[in-house]
């Protein structure tokens, strides 16, 4: 008779999740995460043989969907500007877990160099790839202008990415202007923006 399937791995990630973000991941106890997700210290050390190897695996388990969200998204047979609409969509659609992660690699590669430099590898060979090669794809199509640099026009589409997203979300109803667009009009304005500028007028909206 086939064992059933355990859910330990998982609810030591969530716990540790939990706990890297209130302690941070050099003041977190394994002993508090092993109690939060109801199980040993031995059972944290079976799966995750260091307390790094457990904050690369709770970053992962979020990233990786996200880098697969990604690589359909900017699927090299629809156009650039579709391709960088839905990307800018499945960022507005960062998930509450997801953002948690976020906020805990955005502390954590303050405090380490080493968790920078290696997250920064993983970073590398996911979504930047993806991203780049998105890039170069937009320069061969026309799609951005043959003279600008391909540097210039990755970090202009990242800019207008996560922070333009995130602003939205949580603090469009405070600032003193109309509410922003969201989800889909949103999307569609920030590649309006990225590829015809502020100086020119929106783009009418499809019917």
């Amino acid at each position: 008779m086939a064992r059933p399937r355990s859910n330990i791995s998982e609810r030591i990630r969530s716990a540790a999740c939990e706990r890297f973000l209130a302690d941070g991941v050099d003041g977190a106890s394994l002993r508090a995460i092993a109690a939060q997700a109801k199980t040993s210290i031995g059972m944290v050390y079976y799966y995750y043989p260091s307390k790094d190897e457990l904050f690369f695996a709770v970053v992962d388990e979020a990233y990786a969907k996200l880098v697969a969200d990604l690589a359909l998204a900017l699927a090299p047979e629809r156009s650039v500007e579709e391709r960088l609409r839905r990307f800018y969509e499945r960022l507005g659609a960062l998930s509450e877990a997801e953002l948690r992660v976020l906020r805990l690699v955005a502390t954590e590669i303050l405090r380490s160099t080493e968790r920078f430099e290696r997250i920064a590898q993983r970073f590398q060979s996911g979504h930047i790839a993806l991203i780049a090669q998105a890039v170069q794809q937009a320069f061969a199509q026309g799609t951005f202008a043959a003279g600008r640099h391909p540097l210039i026009a990755m970090v202009s589409l990242l800019s207008l990415a996560g922070f333009a997203q995130v602003a939205a979300r949580f603090a469009g109803e405070r600032l003193p202007f109309p509410s922003p667009p969201r989800g889909t009009e949103l999307s569609a304005a920030l590649v309006d923006v990225l590829l015809h500028g502020l100086s020119s007028p929106p783009a009418p909206k499809q019917s």
